[in-house]
């Protein structure tokens, strides 16, 4: 009898928890919840829940798809973090993907423009296109003023936030990267944290 593929979504790059778990490529549980700045509180426990349902443990699982960022430097870290750390003890294949195109893929629009606050009129963004059930970067991630970036753009879009993942156009899609060396996974962070401006700063 074939052995049923697994695989853990984890992405905590926003407000929203986002967790699912694919079984032979359907969709068997899947948790979406907004977050009090808690994620690092609520996401063992949300993920022991979902996998119980499903009888299903740790090392039953084949991959991991986390996201990676761009998005909130706590929120980011906590996800990469449960990956690496189920991935390297249960030697599991990790791989990453865009959290801006997981929140792209809630969408049903042919262009869609993906976005997480980065406070004071700015956000990370990108620009991205569906065709078939299907997700690819028109402009990469990047940050930059809302406003200008949307006066810059000529054609309908979907300019979204937030919106329960689907994981199909994810899968369908040629947005994953496997991780090769799970030391090596790091947070998309898009922009230096204020401790590495205050450290660049202290050496001029």
């Amino acid at each position: 009898m074939k052995k049923l593929s697994k695989i853990l979504v984890i992405d905590t790059a926003t407000k929203h928890i986002y967790l699912s778990l694919v079984v032979d490529g359907v969709e068997q549980e899947c948790i979406y919840r907004e977050g009090i700045n808690n994620h690092s509180v609520t996401i063992i426990p949300l993920l022991n829940e979902m996998l119980n349902k499903q009888s299903i443990t740790l090392q039953d699982l084949d991959e991991i798809i986390i996201g990676i960022g761009p998005g909130s430097y706590t929120g980011v870290r906590i996800g990469v973090t449960v990956a690496k750390m189920i991935g390297y003890l249960n030697e599991i294949n990790v791989y990453s993907v865009s959290s801006l195109a997981l929140i792209a893929s809630a969408s049903t629009k042919e262009y869609i423009i993906p976005y997480i606050d980065a406070r004071r009129g700015n956000a990370f963004i990108a620009t991205m296109k569906q065709s078939n059930g299907k997700l690819e970067f028109i402009k990469d991630e990047h940050l930059e003023n809302i406003e200008l970036f949307l006066n810059q753009l000529s054609f309908e879009y979907d300019f979204i936030t937030e919106g329960k993942p689907n994981i199909n156009k994810i899968l369908a899609s040629d947005l994953l990267t496997e991780v090769k060396d799970i030391h090596k996974l790091i947070p998309n962070y898009l922009r230096i944290t204020e401790a590495e401006r205050n450290k660049s700063g202290s050496n001029n």
